[in-house]
């Protein structure tokens, strides 16, 4: 299995945006062969002294997919491509961490 850690952080105000083109592309996502779980996050509220907050412009995608070629097999998907062209504008940076568990 591999879990991917997507942090993404949106131009000033743009984040709802990007959500919403984002959750639009998520059931074409979780119909992919390999895909386990996709989904974003952000900061919980009231969490208090243990968190360490991402802010209001960032947002989080969560995933797990069967291997690196089902993982590699969604990068190149036509709809993500379509997702990226629609959000590239809107998006300030975007750090990708791909993992293995041990």
């Amino acid at each position: 299995m591999i879990h991917v850690v997507a942090v993404i952080t949106a131009k000033p105000g743009m984040r709802e945006a990007i959500l919403r083109e984002f959750r639009a592309n998520v059931p074409n996502v979780l119909a992919e062969s390999g895909c386990i779980e996709y989904g974003p996050a952000i900061d919980a509220v009231g969490a208090g002294a243990i968190q360490t907050s991402f802010g209001p412009d960032t947002f989080v995608v969560i995933e797990k997919w069967e291997s690196l070629e089902t993982l590699k097999a969604h990068a190149a998907a036509p709809h993500m491509a379509a997702y990226a062209a629609k959000t590239r504008e809107m998006i300030a940076t975007r750090v990708i961490h791909v993992l293995a568990p041990v």
